[in-house]
């Protein structure tokens, strides 16, 4: 059976920038080139569950323009329920600038745009999409007001809830109570709980933290070293995968499509999950731009034997 994912979130044209250094204040200097592709912190996540063969639909919204028109476009080549993406007269579609240098890092600007104007018509639209999912995901470049709304749809209906606090932000302190997993970065992590997250016990600060605000499930995910899980009673750190990495920009976006695709609703097999989304995780790295590089599960079988 496939996983039914609902994914709330943004949608963006991602313009990239390659530079060999990083700006410093006030400097100005060459790009040696520029891409774009789709992007948006949940397009991204869509397209890493459907290609880890999820059964996805997403909720968002567009502006009434051809970057709109390419990421609804988008979503249905990538076998993603677009039926519930809102398209707005008044604001333009999303749209990100990505300055990638070349160790592979990144600094990302982002525009919010119709991602920001959700309202609640739209979650409500799409009442029964939530209510028979398997899992739905949101992150935060999309108000928290509406993630809030959906999950409440789902915590009725017995749809486990996924959020990723990306970009971080304060946290309306009731979307906690209706979070079943919560998956930071290190940074985003350390900057909602207020202890900085060094290793392993402060991990475990952490997701006692977390388990205090109301989200009783944690993974925090730490770039090439690895990532950590408290779920269900049990906690551990599961290495990362050791590649060169090229461009990094939607790791964590795969690793939360492709975790929600194979996780049980129990959370019991999370320890799995998370070491196929490590897998599908580095595989992305090793490739330019956003949602081009995300790995199929074909692809990730056929790396990882």
């Amino acid at each position: 059976m496939k996983n039914k994912v609902v994914i709330l979130g943004s949608l963006n044209v991602d313009t990239t920038l390659h530079v060999a250094n990083m700006p410093l204040p006030g400097e100005t200097i060459t790009a040696q080139s520029k891409t774009s592709s789709p992007g948006g912190k949940g397009a991204n996540q869509a397209v890493a569950a459907a290609r880890s063969n999820a059964e996805a639909s997403f909720i968002g919204q567009v502006g009434a323009d051809d970057s709109g028109k390419m990421m609804i476009k988008c979503m249905k080549n990538n076998n993603i329920n677009a039926d519930n993406i809102n398209v707005v007269e008044d604001q333009g579609t999303g749209s990100a600038v990505i300055l990638l240098d070349g160790n592979g890092q990144n600094s990302i600007m982002v525009y919010g745009g119709a991602n920001q104007s959700i309202g609640s018509e739209v979650i409500e639209q799409a009442h029964s999409l939530i209510a028979n999912a398997d899992f739905i995901i949101a992150q935060f470049e999309t108000p928290q007001e509406r993630t809030l709304e959906a999950f409440k749809i789902a915590k009725e209906n017995g749809v486990k809830t996924i959020l990723n606090p990306a970009p971080a932000a304060t946290i309306i302190p009731e979307l906690l109570n209706y979070t079943d997993l919560i998956v930071p970065n290190e940074t985003e992590s350390g900057s909602l709980t207020g202890i900085e997250v060094t290793d392993v016990a402060s991990m475990d600060a952490n997701a006692a933290k977390f388990a205090e605000m109301g989200a009783k499930n944690i993974i925090i995910t730490v770039g090439d070293k690895g990532a950590y899980y408290s779920a269900n009673g049990t906690h551990g750190f599961v290495p990362a995968f050791k590649v060169d990495a090229v461009d990094t920009t939607a790791a964590g976006d795969t690793f939360i499509g492709a975790l929600s695709s194979q996780l049980n609703q129990d959370f019991g097999n999370i320890e799995d999950a998370l070491i196929y989304a490590q897998k599908a995780s580095s595989i992305t790295v090793q490739s330019m731009g956003a949602l081009p590089s995300i790995p199929t599960a074909e692809k990730i079988n056929e790396t990882y034997k």
